[in-house]
């Protein structure tokens, strides 16, 4: 998943997490001081097994948050409006935590402690985590009863059914594509082959594949094991949609929703306001609350202005909180020092690994020397002061987070820990081997106030080294959607990505698999390198999760060393804060922020 992109997941295996060198922007080494060691525990936790519930553990209601009353409106301040609201175009970040307020999945993670760093995956619509008796390949699900959505229409197997096969038409394409991919037993994009058209021309997935044998059953039939279906169940990109109300492309901006919230208005770009569905019964949902009458969300606040809000903690904004918006740069040393604000204040270590794709689609970009001068000359040191500096994320040498089994703090291929402003004087040296001194650059970058800070500087880097550097704004809103056209006029651009679940089968492959090349898919610098691909496979058939581990980190190296399609920049924390009457705030380790299903008034 992106950041500003994808985010939510869960843990694969208990692995040996290995030290965790948490480095500062200005100088090698690790960050001694107990923020430091606390991020280090943090990572390390998210490495754990997250273990699969039965069926008492998938029975409602959700166990009650302590101290928790309903009533009243917060109020939600967030930077993004929402570009998707169809679960099967959900992959990014902001869209993935407030579809924890409106829609169900099979399954789902349940937080098992009221901090938010312990859950399960249980049954969500179904009234487990998924029974196999061959390994993973064969997955039987029953529904429970009771389920609706918001019309007050029953949700049957015909949904589900009507869910996946969806997945397969063409307009939906900025989902997750592990389900497809397991369905038709292939790599990459070649999925669609098995449904082009999804349901809509009549026409369906067999039975050999898709069971749908009555109105509560559902089987899952795969050629292959995979014993992690429970895992990407619970991903939003794979809740349920109506068959009956289903609008296709419409769909997107007026779902018909399961979960305790439904959409009252959306005023894309402005303001977007929750109130209860009535229609769900929290007997049946052992994961979501509904203490809140009504959220409304308002877009376009940027870091520094809700930060400025919540900290004021007057008037509405004594009930207000953002969902995803972190603390902004210029107080989050402040905030996260301040004893008075700990009671207000949520952070934590994100699986998120920030990267600046080198687009290998364009002719001047497939040159590796030129690749190589970039990642030479990149100065990280920019990206990390407009977001906050160390308390906000780490450099980075690798494309596997500190919370990822498999993740090597010692790999450092250019250098960054030990110069984060860059190497301008080496790249230079490349570029005149090239003979490409003061070739034309172009650097697309989100159009925010960080993301005008950090472009400015990184610009100034690269023309040190001998670029001409042309920047070029994207809206924030549509930014992914933008850098995963196929045919765009960017060399550079930075995105992040978040494991699905801590393995790095859920990085690697969705990033850079050749044969995923595609409008809207996440291989964004449109990299087709047949060692990553017969590697994909051959990995992603190791099923010792150990073993495997160590592959992908291998595969890690080879990317960021050997290909250069991409400059891994920062590893992401993150931290939050809410006003003075927010209840059951708490940063959950499996949404990478902040918990809306557990807020309520006090």
């Amino acid at each position: 998943m992106s950041r500003g992109g994808r985010h939510a997941y869960g843990a694969l295996s208990v692995l040996a997490a290995g030290a965790l060198v948490l480095t500062g922007c200005s100088k090698g080494g690790s960050d001694s001081s107990a923020d430091g060691k606390k991020d280090q525990e943090n990572a390390k936790r998210q490495q754990a097994s997250i273990k699969f519930g039965g069926p008492a553990d998938s029975t409602g209601p959700a166990a009650p948050v302590p101290g928790a009353k309903p009533g009243g409106t917060m109020e939600v301040l967030q930077r993004d409006s929402y570009a998707h609201l169809d679960p099967g175009q959900i992959y990014v970040s902001d869209q993935m935590s407030v579809a924890q307020l409106l829609h169900r999945g099979l399954t789902g993670y349940k937080a098992t402690s009221d901090d938010g760093s312990k859950h399960e995956v249980v049954g969500d619509l179904a009234t487990d985590s998924g029974t196999t008796s061959d390994g993973g390949k064969t997955w039987k699900y029953t529904l429970k009863d009771g389920i609706k959505f918001q019309d007050g229409t029953p949700i049957t197997s015909k949904d589900i059914r009507h869910s996946v096969e969806r997945l397969f038409a063409p307009f939906i394409n900025q989902g997750p594509a592990y389900l497809q991919q397991w369905l038709a037993n292939a790599s990459g994009a070649a999925y669609r082959k098995l449904l082009p058209d999804g349901p809509y021309k009549g026409k369906h997935l067999p039975d050999s594949v898709l069971e749908t044998p009555d109105a509560k059953t559902v089987v899952f039939h795969f050629k292959t094991p995979h014993p992690d279906l429970p895992y990407a169940l619970a991903m939003a990109g794979y809740a349920v949609v109506s068959e009956k109300g289903d609008t296709k492309q419409r769909y997107d901006k007026a779902p018909v929703v399961s979960g305790p919230y439904k959409i009252q208005s959306f005023k894309s770009g402005k303001s977007m306001v929750l109130v209860k569905n009535t229609n769900w019964d929290p007997k049946t949902d052992p994961i979501r609350h509904q203490y809140v009458d009504q959220f409304n969300i308002t877009f376009n606040q940027q870091y520094e202005t809700s930060t400025k809000a919540l900290l004021a903690d007057s008037g509405a904004d004594r009930t207000g909180i953002s969902f995803n918006n972190q603390v902004d740069a210029g107080n989050l040393s402040r905030v996260l020092r301040d004893p008075k604000m700990k009671s207000r204040t949520v952070s934590g270590y994100q699986p998120y690994v920030g990267q600046m794709n080198i687009n290998m689609s364009h002719k001047a970009m497939q040159d590796k020397t030129v690749r190589e001068a970039i990642a030479y000359a990149l100065p990280i040191t920019p990206f990390l002061r407009a977001y906050g500096g160390t308390d906000a994320m780490e450099v980075a040498g690798g494309l596997i987070s500190p919370t990822v089994s498999g993740y090597d703090p010692s790999f450092d291929p250019w250098g960054k820990k030990e110069k984060p402003a860059g190497d301008p004087g080496k790249a230079r040296e490349l570029l005149k081997k090239a003979g490409k001194l003061n070739m034309k650059l172009t650097f697309g970058y989100i159009n925010t106030p960080e993301g005008q800070q950090y472009s400015t500087a990184m610009a100034a880097g690269l023309k040190k080294a001998g670029f001409d550097v042309q920047r070029q704004e994207i809206p924030s809103e549509t930014y992914y959607d933008q850098v995963s056209k196929l045919n765009n006029n960017y060399d550079i651009f930075h995105t992040a990505w978040g494991a699905d679940w801590p393995s790095a089968s859920t990085v690697l492959p969705p990033l850079y698999d050749g044969r995923v090349i595609a409008d809207g898919a996440q291989n964004y610098s449109q990299v087709n390198d047949p060692k990553i691909n017969s590697e994909i496979d051959r990995i992603n058939k190791i099923t010792d999760p150990v073993k495997s581990a160590a592959e992908w980190e291998k595969l890690d190296q080879y990317i960021v060393k050997d290909v250069v399609n991409v400059v891994p920049t920062a590893y992401y924390k993150q931290a939050q804060i809410a006003g003075s009457q927010v209840g059951g705030l708490v940063y959950d380790d499996v949404i990478g922020g902040v918990d809306p299903r557990r807020l309520f008034i006090k």
